[in-house]
């Protein structure tokens, strides 16, 4: 081979992604590598490209596989960096003539301690990776790298080379479709059984600076678009591989004009052929117009669970901090308003942990967050490092005094891997900042938890919603009220505050981030639906009911007056009732002294509402949302039901107790 000019180049790529419920990722990165290389490198008949690896296996299965190979690039994030370095290491052990490439959003910018750490590692392409890893195959079996842009490694003196980036790809028709190219066809055929997710790319780049991302600091500029008819031909793609979920890469979908037909077009496809189900976007940052059609569109067509209002924090001073204080705090929350009365589920992200803020302007956020009508979900997410993110500079975390302890990688309701040969995906998690203490990190973290616990997983929504609205008491004074109770008057409501307070200690000791039950699905669950899902299990929502209503009228003191203890009462009464459970059927009439339930109606729409007494009769038909096994439950109702906030009853008739002997 040695005296050939062009010699066959075996090529292997591995992206390894996580599955979920069952299905994996389409490896997006790998085809469109193998798509531009198959398209423009210099003599297309030397490729050989193997079967991609797209999923976790035993890392001596990986090294098998790709044996073969003369060349394995490796598309890198945080969740799959340890196993792919691992993989490379014994590729190279057993092959050395291997040619190793690395890429993707993990390989970091300032590449020389890594190189030197990870030698086996031949060479790293930082950003766009198609023009340089197709010269690097053009290059093969040569190793004179002197010409080509945007790669680091050492050369052969021992001195690290850093080339310059070369210019971005402008022109996005210059990169094939790896879908229509049939890139994915003998992956696809190889594995009939695999229920496949694809990731889907319209644009490329991003506008904002978000100190905690990898995103705008690796491009900080402007988007470039595919062209909508090949979208449109993707789209149709996915339709006739009956393609389930789709998720966009974009990170500002609805940022440009022709976002709004591309909406418009996957709800066409959808209705005529039922596929794509779902179509994950992340919002466009400085939501407009255009971001309200795109998501009114998915909602009408059912293809989401609910729309991403990510506001990360409504702190100002942490806003400037992480450079999004340029992006409207004040059209989210019209948004959130607008979306509330068109009756579009959102949900809005929180993380916790970031630069500047305190417990106080958490929770103030929080309550602003309800006040404007975030009664459906608000996701309280743990602030980690990613590789390029300015946050993950020494100088960055000096400057706001932040601590990370090393954290196992877990996805939220993701099952517990069993691999015979693996290695464990580390993220570096925050648990203490200059402004949140570790102490004041704990009390945060719990107040999110009990948030979530009370608030969106609706086990006593209501309650607090009349309390607020009838007593004038803040949202946030009523959950912290459920921070450490007295444990001789509320037994099990302490028992709740103090297991949350040790699993947020546990995290700050390098425990898991979520919490693992084998009994119930074998998944990791956020520590409210594992307590809802125990309490359940445990029979004590009753004792739960009792004391939340005997600490909420303790809370309320002397506003408490013969309207507001009735209308608590019935809050209570009925929020028992309407929580979804395992086992129940049949109807049930809840008779209570107020309008309670159409007052908590008229607050979810973002109407006025107004109390009244009088006796009314809730008739809850329980049958058509039966559900008789626990696990089916936990599922369905627990995990599925999160975006939407589907923890109770929807089947619900309201009439005056002297009209229903009429019927």
């Amino acid at each position: 081979m040695s005296g050939l000019t062009n010699p066959p180049v075996t090529v292997g790529l591995i992206q390894i992604n996580n599955s979920f419920s069952g299905q994996s990722y389409l490896p997006y990165s790998a085809g469109i590598l193998q798509a531009y290389a198959q398209a423009h490198v210099r003599t297309p008949g030397r490729l050989n490209f193997l079967l991609p690896i797209y999923k976790r296996m035993p890392i001596h299965e990986a090294v098998k596989r790709f044996l073969p190979a003369d060349v394995v690039g490796f598309s890198t994030y945080v969740w799959n960096a340890n196993i792919s370095l691992e993989i490379a290491r014994r590729l190279k052990a057993a092959r050395p003539e291997t040619l190793i490439i690395f890429g993707g959003p993990h390989v970091p910018d300032h590449p020389e301690d890594f190189l030197r750490t990870h030698r086996f590692i031949d060479v790293v392409v930082h950003n766009e990776g198609e023009r340089a890893f197709t010269a690097l195959l053009d290059t093969y079996p040569g190793r004179d790298w002197s010409g080509i842009p945007g790669i680091s490694y050492i050369a052969p003196d021992g001195s690290l080379v850093r080339n310059a980036s070369g210019p971005r790809i402008r022109d996005l028709d210059e990169v094939p479709s790896p879908f229509l190219t049939d890139v994915f066809k003998p992956l696809m055929d190889t594995n009939p059984g695999e229920a496949w997710i694809g990731l889907w790319e319209t644009n490329r780049g991003c506008p904002f600076q978000c100190t905690f991302c990898d995103w705008g600091s690796a491009t900080a500029t402007k988007v470039n678009q595919f062209q909508p008819d090949r979208l449109m031909q993707e789209v149709e793609w996915f339709a006739r591989n009956k393609i389930e979920f789709v998720f966009c890469c974009d990170a500002n979908f609805g940022i440009l004009k022709r976002d709004v037909e591309l909406a418009q077009h996957v709800a066409a496809v959808k209705e005529r052929t039922g596929y794509p189900k779902a179509l994950s976007v992340q919002n466009t940052k400085n939501a407009t117009e255009r971001a309200y059609l795109t998501q009114k569109i998915l909602s009408d067509a059912k293809l989401n669970k609910g729309v991403a209002l990510s506001m990360q924090s409504l702190e100002p001073t942490t806003l400037a901090n992480i450079k999004r204080d340029n992006i409207s705090l004040e059209t989210y929350l019209e948004l959130q308003r607008r979306f509330t009365r068109d009756g579009v589920e959102t949900y809005s992200d929180l993380i916790l942990g970031l630069p500047g803020e305190t417990y106080e302007s958490f929770v103030a956020g929080v309550d602003m967050l309800m006040e404007s009508g975030q009664h459906n979900r608000i996701q309280f997410n743990n602030l980690s490092i990613l590789p390029n993110a300015e946050m993950g500079s020494r100088a960055y975390a000096e400057k706001f005094g932040i601590r990370t302890v090393p954290s196992a990688i877990i996805n939220i309701h993701g099952s517990k891997e069993a691999l015979d040969d693996d290695v464990a995906e580390i993220q570096d998690l925050v648990v203490e900042t200059a402004s949140l203490s570790a102490e004041d990190w704990r009390r945060t973290r719990v107040f999110a938890w009990i948030t979530a616990f009370l608030h969106y997983d609706k086990l006593f929504q209501i309650p607090i919603i009349v309390a607020h609205g009838m007593a004038g008491l803040r949202y946030r004074d009523i959950i912290e009220a459920f921070l450490e109770p007295d444990p001789i008057r509320y037994p099990l409501l302490h028992e709740i505050w103090a297991w949350l307070e040790e699993t947020a200690s546990s995290i700050q000791q390098g425990g898991p981030e979520y919490v693992y039950s084998t009994d119930w699905l074998g998944i990791y669950w956020p520590a409210d639906e594992y307590m809802f899902i125990k309490l359940t299990v445990d029979g004590k929502l009753g004792a739960f009911y009792a004391e939340a209503e005997q600490l909420l009228l303790a809370l309320l003191g002397d506003r408490a007056d013969d309207a507001i203890t009735t209308a608590v009462h019935d809050a209570v009464t009925l929020n028992t009732a309407l929580v979804r459970q395992p086992g129940l059927h049949g109807k049930t009439n809840v008779v209570t002294g107020s309008n309670v339930m159409d007052y908590y109606r008229a607050v979810l729409r973002g109407e006025p509402a107004v109390f009244e007494t009088g006796t009314r009769n809730v008739v809850i038909d329980r049958d058509s949302q039966r559900i008789d096994d626990l696990q089916v439950w936990c599922q369905e109702v627990v995990w599925y039901g999160n975006k939407k906030g589907a923890y109770l009853y929807g089947n619900v008739t309201i009439t005056n107790k002297e009209l229903a002997g009429h019927y």
